[in-house]
C-alpha cells in the first residue's frame, strides 16, 4: 500500500509539473519579418523554462479581428498605435504594471505616448513612416532624370504612374493608411471625419487604380528586390530590408527610397498585453528584454526602422541611424502626422471606398 501511495504522489508531480510546463508556453503575436531570429533564440536561451511560439501577421486589420473576438489566444501582440486607440476603447488590453518593466528607463520619453497617454496599456516597439520605395533604373527609364521620387505625385498625378505601369506598381493592403495619402494630396485632413472626403480620395485612387499592379502589405519587398515591380507605397524599413536582400542575392536590383516633401504619417508599433493573456508573467518578460539596448539595436539594424529607445541610438548601424529616410530629421518631422481613429460614419466611407478601389469598379 505504501509503494502504491508513493507512486500515486509521483504521478501526481508529474501531471502536475507536466500542467506547469503547459502554463509556462509564450505565444507572441508580431509583424511580419520585425524582429531578429538572434533575439528570439537569446530569449528562448535565456528563459529556458519558457515555450515560445511566435506568430505572424501583415495587417493590423488581421490583428484587430483576433483582438476583437476578446479571445486572441496571444500573450503579447504588436499594434499600430492608431488601431491601439481603437482597441483601448473597446477594452481588450490589460492596465501595463511598470514595476515589472525596470528597462523602462531606456525610452526616451518624447517617442513613447502614441496615441495612448501616459502609456497605460503598450510600450513603443519601432516607429517609422509610410514612403516611397523605387528601382531607381527603372523609374529613370520610365520617367527621365527628373522623376518626383520625392513627392507624392509621383504616385497621384496620372501622367507620372500610367508610365510606371509597365514595371510595376504596389500599394499597401491597408485603408487607414493609403486613403489618408489620397486625403493629403488633395489637400484636405489626412484624419478627415467627413464622408464626403472620403468619396474625393476614392475618385482620386480610382482614377490611378488602373495602373496599380496589386494591393498588398508584404509581398511588395521581395518584389521590389527582385526586380519585379519599380515603385511601392511602403513602410519605410520595408524597403532598407528589401535593398539589403538584393545586395544578398547579388541579382543587379538597386532599391532607394525617399520621404516625400510634402509630409507622410508616422507610426508607432506598440508592444501590448490582451486582456484574455495565460501568461502575463513571461509577456512582461519578454517585454522588459526587449527594452535592452543590446537587444533593440540589432533588431533596428535587421529590420531598417528607428526604435524610441534613447539609450540604443548610438548602437544603431551608422547606414540606419543617419538615413534621414529611416530616421527623420527634425525639420522632417515637423511634416509628419499621426493617424487617428475615426467616428463610425467616416470609418463606414473609408471602408466602402477601399472595397470599390480595391476591386476596381
Amino acid at each position: 500500500m505504501k509503494k502504491r501511495l508513493i507512486a500515486s504522489a509521483l504521478c501526481a508531480a508529474l501531471l502536475s509539473a507536466g500542467a506547469h510546463a503547459e502554463e509556462r508556453t509564450l505565444r507572441v503575436y508580431n509583424w511580419f519579418d520585425y524582429i531578429t531570429p538572434k533575439a528570439l533564440d537569446d530569449f528562448k536561451a535565456q528563459n529556458s523554462q519558457t515555450k515560445l511560439i511566435y506568430d505572424i501577421f501583415d495587417t493590423n486589420e488581421a490583428l484587430e479581428a483576433k483582438l476583437l473576438t476578446g479571445n486572441s489566444g496571444y500573450d503579447v501582440v504588436v499594434p499600430s498605435n492608431v488601431f491601439l486607440a481603437k482597441q483601448i476603447e473597446a477594452g481588450v488590453f490589460q492596465p501595463l504594471d511598470r514595476s515589472k518593466l525596470p528597462n523602462w528607463n531606456h525610452l526616451d520619453p518624447k517617442l513613447i505616448e502614441a496615441n495612448d497617454p501616459g502609456n497605460k496599456f503598450a510600450v513603443p516597439y519601432m516607429y517609422g513612416t509610410i514612403l516611397i520605395g523605387f528601382n531607381p533604373a527603372k523609374i529613370k527609364a520610365a520617367l527621365g532624370d527628373n522623376a518626383p521620387v520625392d513627392s507624392w505625385d509621383l504616385i497621384f498625378k496620372e501622367e507620372n504612374i500610367s508610365k510606371l505601369k509597365q514595371c510595376g506598381v504596389a500599394l499597401l493592403d491597408s485603408p487607414s493608411e493609403i486613403l489618408p495619402l489620397a486625403l493629403q494630396h488633395l489637400g484636405l485632413d489626412p484624419n478627415s471625419k467627413k464622408p464626403a472626403d472620403y468619396a474625393k480620395a476614392e475618385a482620386l485612387l480610382m482614377k490611378i487604380r488602373p495602373y496599380v499592379t496589386y494591393f498588398h502589405s508584404s509581398k511588395y519587398m521581395a518584389d521590389i528586390a527582385n526586380g519585379d515591380i519599380c515603385v511601392a507605397v511602403g513602410y519605410s524599413g520595408s524597403f532598407s530590408q528589401a535593398a539589403n536582400r538584393a545586395k544578398e542575392a547579388k541579382n543587379g536590383v538597386v532599391v532607394e527610397m525617399r520621404l516625400p516633401k510634402e509630409g507622410a504619417p508616422i507610426w508607432f508599433d506598440m508592444l501590448a498585453i490582451p486582456k484574455g493573456a495565460k501568461n502575463t508573467e513571461d509577456a512582461y518578460t519578454f517585454i522588459n528584454y526587449l527594452l535592452q539596448p543590446a537587444v533593440i539595436a540589432p533588431v533596428s539594424d535587421f529590420v531598417g526602422y528607428p526604435n524610441p529607445n534613447k539609450d540604443a541610438t548610438g548602437l544603431v548601424d551608422p547606414a540606419i541611424r543617419n538615413n534621414p529616410n529611416l530616421y527623420p530629421t527634425d525639420a522632417a518631422m515637423s511634416t509628419l502626422y499621426t493617424l487617428q481613429p475615426l467616428p463610425r460614419d467616416a470609418e463606414r466611407a473609408r471602408t466602402r471606398a477601399w472595397t470599390k478601389i480595391k476591386s476596381g469598379t
